[in-house]
């Protein structure tokens, strides 16, 4: 067995089966929680367009929801499969938060979600409102415990260590650690951006394609597009914050997100960098950098003292080792040198994708709704494709932002708390389990099969129903206006 090949492969697994999970995570939570603000403007107005957007944009959150719990169980499973010693390491601690995540996802969201679906011709209005708002926050709640499990990861806090494994002493610390306090809303934020996203590029399709329903796809553009606006601000607000506690938490991090080979102060922000960054020395690295705009990220003020990638190794080498442990389990990597510096061109380049990309669809949903201002319409298809294609961009952002966030951290699974407990840490190469390659690629080639397969379908579905428009959910002759009788056409 080569326990190199099986490492790579491992996390070329979960990466795979992770990115395209969250690709409907945030498309979930974002329309979960606009449908439900979509019912509640119908409840309190009774004006038809707010009916008919919470049918249309109900029936496109449905199948996204539907494909990502089928996507997410596969999550869970591989902690067991392929990381099942990273499981008997962290399992007292990490199963918590998962526990929880569970309970709330299969049991709130399920129970409430169906309750709303079959629930219009048999609920109270109001009953059935509260059914929306219900699995809408808990989709939230599913978030928040996922979140607390992955912060713990990168800042172990509530635990003490008992023969060699991390026991929980506090499931509050756990769930109030200020890793996790910063990533909650920075991910929520992240999800409206995808959802507003998702309005603006479905509505503009349908204005410049069709003459009915305009109301109705006035009005979702605009909440697409003023959400996508207020979501990039607290995003970027929201950022700060991680970025502040990057710096104590993970200084390789940090330095790695800015390709910083050497210590400075004050530290400059790295606009473009080239060179080649796969040298250890990292000594051919050049940047184009705005002055001592990275020491104000860091620590809020414009002097502070960034660490640079060289110095940090020498720090982790003499607290973490120079060698990894002589371990049969280990395979190849048995007793060789530890490479602390994470993949350069992936955390570099990761972290600046993520704030262009979201920049950029901010910047597409204002330039929208400047377009489409006092009833205004451009003429010519570039509108209508530019705004289809810019529904992928916040998309895109959020996948580079969790890619940098997990390869930012190598070569660690749990990172080592610089204030915590001694020893509860764990290098990546130890939570593999033991299986061979072929193993391992057997259940890779399996799943990422079966997940494209599943990308097809998704996206077959989501085009139909989208193109559908309102008819697709309010057939011809069907009552509409504040009608308790309706049910969905599911």
């Amino acid at each position: 067995m080569c326990h190199v090949d099986v490492l790579d492969l491992a996390r070329w697994q979960f990466g795979i089966t992770t990115v395209y999970h969250f690709l409907m995570v945030p498309l979930t939570i974002g329309l979960a929680v606009l449908v439900a603000a979509m019912q509640t403007a119908w409840v309190r107005t009774g004006h038809q367009k707010y009916f008919a957007m919470t049918k249309f944009w109900g029936k496109l959150m449905m199948v996204n929801f539907a494909m990502g719990v089928v996507t997410g169980i596969v999550q869970e499973f591989q902690f067991g499969m392929s990381w099942s010693a990273y499981s008997k390491f962290v399992g007292d601690a990490f199963g918590a938060p998962l526990a929880m995540e569970g309970l709330v996802a299969f049991f709130v969201e399920s129970t409430f979600l169906g309750l709303w679906i079959f629930g219009w011709d048999r609920l109270p209005k109001k009953v059935h409102l509260a059914c929306a708002w219900a699995f809408s926050l808990a989709t939230i709640a599913s978030a928040y415990f996922i979140l607390a499990a992955n912060s713990w990861m990168q800042h172990p806090v509530g635990v003490s260590l008992v023969d060699g494994k991390p026991q929980l002493t506090s499931i509050w610390a756990l769930l109030t650690n200020n890793t996790a306090l910063a990533a909650i809303p920075h991910t929520v934020a992240g999800c409206f951006a995808v959802a507003g996203a998702f309005l603006v590029g479905i509505a503009i399709w349908h204005l410049t394609k069709r003459k009915a329903d305009r109301e109705v796809w006035r009005a979702s553009l605009k909440v697409g597009g003023w959400v996508s606006m207020v979501a990039f601000a607290a995003l970027a607000i929201t950022g700060d914050m991680q970025g502040k506690l990057m710096f104590q938490q993970q200084p390789m991090k940090m330095a790695a997100a800015e390709a910083l080979c050497h210590s400075e102060q004050p530290a400059g922000f790295s606009i473009f960098a080239y060179g080649d960054v796969q040298r250890p020395d990292c000594e051919n690295v050049k940047s184009f950098t705005l002055p001592t705009l990275l020491s104000f990220l860091a620590h809020n003020d414009f002097s502070s003292e960034v660490k640079g990638i060289n110095d940090l190794v020498g720090e982790y080498r003499a607290k973490y080792g120079e060698n990894y442990p002589v371990d049969p389990q280990l395979g190849e990597l048995s007793g060789k040198p530890i490479d602390y510096v994470p993949n350069l061109p992936v955390t570099y380049w990761g972290f600046r994708l993520m704030i262009g990309l979201g920049a950029l669809a901010a910047a597409a949903s204002a330039l929208a709704l400047w377009l489409t201002r006092k009833g205004r319409m451009p003429s010519g298809r570039w509108f209508r494709w530019a705004a289809l294609a810019g529904i992928a961009l916040p998309f895109l952002a959020n996948s580079a932002g969790w890619i940098f966030t997990e390869q930012g951290r190598q070569p660690f699974v749990v990172v080592p708390n610089p204030t915590g407990v001694d020893g509860v840490w764990m290098f990546t190469a130890q939570g593999v389990s033991g299986l061979t390659t072929g193993e391992i690629l057997t259940s890779l080639i399996t799943l990422t099969t079966v997940y494209g397969v599943l990308a097809v379908l998704e996206f077959f579905l989501l085009r139909r129903y989208a193109r559908a428009g309102i008819a697709g959910v309010l057939p011809a002759g069907e009552k509409t206006a504040g009608q308790d009788e309706l049910a969905f056409a599911y």
